[in-house]
């Protein structure tokens, strides 16, 4: 299975920051069959040339077009080319998407074609509650998301290691990600203060198909360097 790298920028990085970091991914990355680079920038940056990697959204409304207020609908991913996005990250759930909304816009995006990195990860207090309750709480995230479809790639994030500067232990991780192999044969990213100290170790750890990473990505020569060790893994 090919490995995906994927970078979240969140909400950083200016455009002319984000044009100078493409610009060297383009020049510098070679692109092989074996992995995959994704970056999610900010959605002014959607237009930006991609050629060695793929470009995505971080979210958007489950909608064609319409009177959506400050939203990203299909029509405008569309005439950017993008057919990339991002769904189910916590920091939107924080902001109040229920499953409900998620499931609804998976959905949409599944029948538009997408290809959907889709996120899942418990908070703190459901980790010291043990792993039952875990697998719970990922399993709801789970609910009625088509786990067969072709274009998913879901990214297991546990909440507490992100932007924490704490990744999960090697065998929390190897636990969760064999819980998740049970449900879908498809990729299984881990994302949570990934680095370019513990990226070899996260992708050699069964059921790990590739990372999700946030500020460590946040410049190109890192970048660059974990996708180089991404290929070496």
């Amino acid at each position: 299975m090919k490995r995906i790298i994927a970078a979240n920028f969140k909400s950083n990085l200016s455009i002319q920051e984000i044009q100078q970091y493409f610009k060297t991914l383009n020049s510098s990355f070679n692109p092989s069959k074996d992995i995959e680079a994704i970056i999610f920038p900010p959605a002014f940056a959607l237009n930006l040339e991609a050629i060695n990697f793929n470009l995505g959204a971080q979210n958007a409304y489950g909608a064609k077009n319409g009177a959506f207020t400050g939203e990203l609908t299909l029509d405008g991913l569309v005439s950017l080319g993008i057919n990339y996005i991002m769904l189910g990250h916590s920091e939107r759930r924080a902001m109040g998407e229920d499953q409900k909304l998620l499931t609804d816009k998976f959905n949409f995006y599944k029948d538009a074609g997408f290809k959907i990195v889709y996120c899942i990860g418990e908070d703190l207090n459901t980790r010291q509650k043990g792993q039952d309750n875990i697998e719970y709480m990922l399993s709801c995230q789970l609910e009625g998301i088509d786990l067969d479809y072709n274009g998913l790639t879901i990214a297991y994030e546990p909440i507490w290691a992100i932007g924490s500067g704490v990744s999960a232990k090697a065998s929390d991780i190897e636990s969760i990600h064999h819980f998740l192999r049970q449900k879908t044969n498809l990729a299984l990213l881990y994302g949570g203060s990934v680095n370019d100290s513990n990226l070899k170790e996260i992708l050699n750890i069964p059921d790990v198909n590739g990372a999700l990473i946030g500020s460590a990505a946040l410049k190109v020569e890192n970048f660059l360097k974990m996708l180089e060790i991404a290929k070496e893994a």
